[in-house]
């Protein structure tokens, strides 16, 4: 088995496992009335089942226990504690986030637990090693640096995907394609020989990439089921996991003719950029809720996605559109680091008005009656769909 097959494989399972998981999940839930009730803050009709992340993670142990019986993966797990580290903080914001679901948890107690889980990380040893300041110098980061540095990138990731899981199939969407701009990023790097190896950041976007695309079926507009806080928390700590250890581990001699180029700043720019939309939408967050003076975990209808739907589109299009920006996004990082030759970001500055277009004014257009189809004479009785989905 070739080495992306192995790794194909790993992400094949993870998708299963979730896809299979997810209905029986679903149902579990029905009856124990784990369920996010409809409010002005949800677009849901009815009440949903929203404890998604339970499958997660049981895709997550299943897929790393596959990957243990093979022979591909055994370096990663010879003399490495890393992936139980990863199970172990996964299990941790898991319950945490689960309890939020059922429960309720006040915002003191979910950064406890999240810290609790970064510190399980650095005992673990799944950490940075390396923090490139652009511009200045590669660091190299000491025992006393590296639990501070872990705590504030598995706070700022967790909370990132958390904000964002707002629409149905947004933050699963989104995180699939960073997962992917991730694997396809550090096995680049792997197979040039600047990745410290062995690595399970290739390993762990490969899972996440599978448990999402396992779990949208079932969450993209109308969903069947919500991850919750319980999902959402685990994809912020796998995001956490396979940036920090890629980009964090990346060699020192990333440059190009011997200056601080882009692909000096690539291992720090491709996860910021790649995740520009959650990250931005965490930035809005913190400025409206500081102007406000109101507390960061007091929620409101501000976000990115909320301001779309106030725009005219409907949330299918909202989601769309924000999955489109992620993937520009993932394209323009991406590109100049794989191609071989002379790099033009010409196609990339092309599309980008259209999606600017598209994201502002389409809908405008639409109802001034540019654009605007017209209208089919239908029964009475014959529900008409929301024509900006």
């Amino acid at each position: 088995m070739s080495d992306l097959v192995g790794y194909l494989f790993i992400g094949g399972v993870a998708a299963v496992v979730t896809a299979i998981a997810t209905p029986i999940i679903a149902k579990f839930a029905r009856q124990n009335n784990w369920m996010a009730t409809p409010d002005e803050r949800r677009s849901h009709p009815e009440p949903t089942p929203d404890v998604g992340g339970i499958g997660f993670f049981i895709a997550l142990v299943v897929a790393i226990a596959v990957a243990w019986q093979m022979d591909r993966f055994d370096p990663l797990f010879h003399n490495n504690s890393e992936l139980l580290g990863v199970i172990v903080a996964g299990l941790i914001v898991f319950i945490l986030g689960l309890v939020d679901d059922i429960r309720e948890v006040s915002a003191p107690m979910k950064v406890t637990g999240v810290v609790v889980a970064a510190i399980a990380l650095v005992w673990f040893g799944v950490t940075m090693i390396y923090f490139r300041a652009p511009f200045v110098d590669v660091f190299v980061l000491s025992r006393d640096w590296i639990p501070l540095f872990t705590v504030l990138w598995l706070l700022g990731m967790t909370q990132a995907i958390n904000l964002i899981d707002g629409l149905d199939g947004l933050a699963a969407g989104i995180v699939a394609i960073a997962a992917v701009a991730f694997f396809i990023y550090s096995r680049h790097l792997g197979t040039n020989g600047l990745l410290s190896e062995p690595n399970i950041g290739p390993l762990v976007a490969i899972i996440t990439v599978g448990i999402c695309l396992g779990f949208l079926p079932y969450n993209f507009n109308p969903a069947k089921i919500f991850m919750g806080d319980s999902g959402a928390l685990l994809l912020g700590l796998l995001i956490a996991v396979s940036t920090s250890v890629v980009g964090g581990r990346a060699s020192p001699d990333i440059k190009s003719d011997g200056g601080q180029t882009y692909f000096f700043l690539a291992p720090l720019l491709i996860p910021l950029l790649v995740l520009g939309v959650p990250i931005i939408d965490v930035i809005f967050a913190i400025i409206r809720r500081t102007r406000s003076g109101v507390g960061f975990a007091t929620a409101d209808t501000g976000h990115l996605h909320h301001r779309l739907i106030k725009l005219g589109h409907g949330p299918r299009r909202a989601v769309v559109i924000l999955w489109s920006w992620t993937a520009l996004l993932s394209g323009f990082v991406l590109y100049p680091v794989l191609s071989d030759g002379p790099t033009s970001l010409w196609p990339f500055l092309l599309l980008l008005p259209g999606l600017v277009w598209f994201t502002l004014f389409n809908d405008r257009f639409r109802a001034t009656g540019l654009f605007k189809r017209k209208a089919k004479t239908v029964p009475a009785t014959v529900p008409v769909p929301d024509s900006n989905d």
